[in-house]
């Protein structure tokens, strides 16, 4: 049965989720319609149309491009509310309070057409309570999508339906979320806080109170309670200070008030004094003027804070000492049994957290994938409580939790000493409540190459890149060092790959599932070499990435290039020279090698001319392209979006763009495959230039920012060594260059800033920080 598409969607609550909801809609390319209460009279949709705004102007930022903005329309509840009739989808999310939801669903049963999906975003009334006194109709067309703020960037989506959900809309709404949101749709049961939140508000509370009653600094705390066990390196802390200390207190009331007398979250919440006293005084977290940590700016200083969490005053942060060598091995068996206050603290989370979790199937949720799932979709655990338990053994969980008196889930005693997963005949699989193990299933139209290793060798692998075959006549290539920085190994991969490619298969897209796509090239190794003076071997890799890359240019078949996250540097520059590009939504593109003073080096100087130079609505000439390619690589200007990348060029109009992270192998392999027949590799470009006088106009420019303090002394010289590249060097407008001369330009430049000591202080900083460095 084909799926009907969701044309329109409308919203209606324009607070932080309801107008974060929208902006996702609309970068997904649909129309939405935003509506709220009126507020003002002389300006009645001024609550929805303030949130735009807002939203226009926030960072991180909801929309993915000012474009996305144009496609919500505002309104008011009270003037508005007939449009419905015109939405496939009509998504509640105003306060939580049951009497308010109530009469908006009896408004909204008068104007939406029949078989409109009706939803709620609340993550704390059951969705039996939401639709008491409504018709039958609206029953079937009613159920709970649950989104985590921020709706952009979190892709959990708990969906929640009830004995009279139609599961066809259901099933239509979920496909609209993950194709289009760009969600991973998780089912949930309709108990209190669905999965997420109902772990992982036990799991902040459960390590607040041993943090307290051990004796933990708020620093050792997060230590322990961070990267060890995969959660983020805020820790729980430095959560609840992102998420708002205020919030804890609501979550606490609306779980008490409807769980269970008997479930184990009602017998480890507590009133905690130094909270209330924190939300008295404004320290609400990061949005407040603090929270558990605060950067006291008095004095002009900048000087990070903690809270005491004895006496409840602010003390300079001060990092952990001798903390357990298992908190640097991620261990967790040997952290948990550390006979010292760290083991109790980290056994005093994991026990709680990970048995309540296991509780929880199958009441809160089917199986245990779909709790892994959304803690780490919803939290951005590493790992979900299964997979910890599988890191500590079930059989150990259960030997400790006897030892303490605490109850055992069903699901641990059926595991026994067995894993929750294997691996078996290149599938991985879960452990179900029966005792037997089921194939992990993957929605139609996702491929995982985390899938395909399970199964399959490279085709060829070294340090730092492996080659793969994805089905299809379809050849991956993959970074595989720390960050995905690129190195000469990656270099000679794509130089030994493309031959196979060529005699055996049909296209290749460069992809891969690190959380960066890559960050350029490999900057410590560069800094080695500059320290020993091998200059020599530096050009070499300069040379070697500039053949390696225009031979997958012109390689005789297609090459897609999949990035998601960043994609930088070097990594950019891959993607300039391939055929196409299919993009994950969330990709963050940019040369940015002017921030460490330097130039593109393999070739993003020329490929950004030619995209530049056909770009519309740009002036004719030479000078136009120069200056606006000259303007963005100079400020190392990154996109924070796909849909930026494109109106920055750095990828093209017709590039893709895949807003579930997903499914970004599959798309990538179908454009890939969609381009083989008839194939034949570009043309080379040539170029005509403005030369020295064109370089005098760019410098200018400069000079200009460095009077207004916008630019540094050194920023002039780096930025003069890429209008020499850019402006064609010693030529004229008359002159045509080919793209070698433009590559050796670049060399040449590349190599003259490498050796200057303050663009070598710039990396070392860079290295070191993180940051970049304003010498």
């Amino acid at each position: 049965m084909s799926v009907a598409p969701v044309k329109k969607v409308c919203v209606i609550g324009a607070g932080t989720m309801g107008a974060g909801i929208a902006a996702q809609v609309a970068n997904g390319g649909v129309p939405v319609l935003l509506l709220d209460i009126v507020r003002d009279e002389n300006d009645r949709n001024s609550v929805a149309e303030g949130a735009v705004k807002r939203m226009l102007k926030a960072d991180p930022a909801p929309f993915m491009s000012n474009r996305a903005a144009k496609l919500v329309e505002t309104g008011n509840i009270e003037d508005h509310l007939d449009k419905v009739a015109e939405c496939d989808w009509v998504i509640e999310a105003i306060v939580e309070k049951l009497s308010l939801k109530q009469s908006l669903y009896e408004k909204l049963e008068k104007v939406r057409t029949p078989g409109t999906a009706v939803t709620s975003n609340t993550s704390t009334i059951p969705l039996e309570n939401l639709v008491e006194g409504r018709s039958d109709a609206f029953k079937s067309d009613f159920f709970i999508t649950h989104f985590f703020n921020p709706p952009r960037y979190m892709r959990l989506l708990e969906l929640v339906t009830g004995p009279a959900t139609d599961m066809d809309l259901a099933a239509r709404i979920r496909d609209f979320a993950d194709r289009v949101l760009g969600k991973t749709v998780v089912d949930a049961k309709d108990t209190p806080g669905f999965i997420a939140n109902r772990i992982g508000t036990l799991w902040i509370q459960a390590a607040i109170n041993a943090a307290m009653d051990l004796g933990l600094t708020v620093e050792e705390a997060d230590a322990i309670a961070g990267r060890p066990m995969g959660v983020p390196k805020t820790g729980v802390f430095g959560l609840v200070d992102l998420v708002g200390v205020d919030l804890m207190p609501y979550l606490q009331e609306s779980l008490t008030s409807t769980l269970p007398k008997d479930d184990p979250y009602q017998a480890i919440a507590r009133d905690i004094p130094l909270i209330n006293k924190m939300i008295a005084e404004g320290y609400t977290g990061r949005k407040g003027k603090g929270g558990f940590y605060r950067l006291n700016r008095e004095g002009g200083q900048k000087l990070k804070e903690a809270v005491d969490l004895s006496s409840g005053h602010y003390r300079k942060s001060v990092k952990p000492a001798s903390l357990p060598r298992a908190v640097k091995s991620g261990d967790l068996g040997a952290l948990i049994a550390s006979d010292d206050k760290f083991g109790a603290y980290a056994w005093a989370i994991l026990g709680q957290t990970l048995s309540y979790a296991a509780s929880l199937v199958p009441e809160a949720a089917d199986d245990i994938v779909a709790i892994d799932e959304a803690m780490k979709l919803g939290y951005n655990w590493k790992y979900g409580p299964f997979e910890l338990i599988d890191r500590i053994g079930a059989a150990t969980l259960v030997e400790r939790l006897r030892a303490d008196g605490a109850p055992v889930p069903s699901i641990l005693e059926t595991a026994g000493d067995r894993t929750f997963y294997r691996i078996e005949g290149g599938k991985r699989q879960y452990l179900d409540l029966d005792g037997e193990y089921y194939d992990v299933a993957r929605p139609e139209g996702v491929e995982l190459l985390a899938d395909v290793k399970l199964s399959s060798q490279p085709l060829m692998k070294n340090a730092s890149a492996a080659l793969w075959d994805v089905g299809d006549g379809v050849v991956c290539l993959e970074f595989t060092g720390k960050m995905n920085a690129l190195d000469g190994e990656v270099m000679k991969l794509i130089g030994k790959a493309i031959p196979l490619v060529a005699e055996k298969y049909k296209a290749m897209v460069v992809y891969n599932e690190g959380s960066q796509f890559s960050t350029g090239a490999n900057l410590g190794l560069a800094l080695f070499a500059v320290n020993i003076a091998a200059w020599g071997e530096i050009e070499k890799l300069v040379a070697g990435g500039q053949e390696a890359y225009k031979a997958l240019k012109y390689a005789p078949f297609p090459v897609v290039g999949a990035p998601s996250g960043m994609a930088l540097g070097g990594g950019c520059e891959i993607l300039l020279h391939c055929d196409a590009v299919q993009a994950h939504a969330e990709s963050y593109i940019g040369l940015v090698e002017c921030g460490v003073g330097l130039i593109p080096g393999w070739g993003g100087c020329g490929e950004m001319l030619a995209r530049w130079r056909d770009m519309p609505g740009l002036p004719k000439g030479p000078m136009p392209p120069v200056a606006k390619v000259f303007e963005i690589v100079s400020t190392a200007t990154v996109a924070k979006s796909a849909a930026e990348a494109k109106e920055l060029g750095f990828l093209r109009k017709d590039d893709g763009v895949s807003m579930n992270r997903d499914r970004l192998l599959a798309d990538a392999k179908q454009r890939a495959l969609s381009m083989v027949e008839g194939y034949s590799s570009p043309e080379a470009p040539t170029f005509n230039l403005p030369g020295p006088t064109g370089k005098v106009a760019l410098e200018l420019a400069v000079e200009g920012f460095q009077a207004q303090g916008k630019a540094t002394d050194y920023d002039g010289v780096v930025s003069s060594h890429l209008a020499t590249v850019l402006t064609g060097g010693d030529t004229d407008a008359a002159d045509t260059l080919t793209e070698q001369q433009m590559l050796e330009l670049e060399r040449e430049a590349f190599m003259a800033l490498v050796r200057n000591p303050r663009s070598q202080a710039r990396v070392e900083h860079m290295l070191e920080t993180g940051k970049p460095l304003r010498n």
